[in-house]
Formats: C-alpha cells, sequence, structure tokens
C-alpha cells in the first residue's frame, strides 16, 4: 500500500486519468472528490463488496431447463 499525506484541496493522480481531491478534514473523516473517466467504476468499499457479493450469487443460481418453462406456459 502507498500512503500519502495531503491537505484541503491537495490532490493525486492515479495514472494518467484519475485525479483524488482532498476536499475537506473534519473530525474523524476526511471528504473525497474522485475525477475519472466514465468507463472507470468508482464505489465505496462496502458498496463494492456488496455488488461482488450479489454478482456470485447470481452466477451460481440454478436456471430451470426450458422445458420446465414451456410446460408452465401451458
Amino acid at each position: 500500500m502507498l500512503v500519502f499525506t495531503r491537505k484541503k484541496d491537495e490532490s493525486l493522480i492515479i495514472g494518467s486519468d484519475i485525479e483524488v481531491t482532498i476536499l475537506g478534514i473534519g473530525s474523524g473523516n476526511v471528504k473525497v472528490g474522485i475525477t475519472a473517466p466514465r468507463h472507470i467504476s468508482v464505489h465505496r468499499h462496502e458498496v463494492y463488496e456488496a455488488i461482488k457479493r450479489e454478482n456470485l450469487a447470481a452466477s451460481q443460481s440454478k436456471v430451470p431447463k426450458t422445458d420446465l418453462f414451456k410446460n408452465l406456459m401451458k
């Protein structure tokens, strides 16, 4: 892990197209702004983990055979 020290209104660059800016520093929290291209997803860690869990669950779900659907539609 690379660790940076930044003050309010200072930023850092990731690659050539992602900028992370410190917008504010409060008691117990830091407000961060991220500028990134639209094709790059930016999520809080807990949201990212929830998305991963949902994707895993969806990929492991059993899809009924088409015969079953045909019989149900009759």
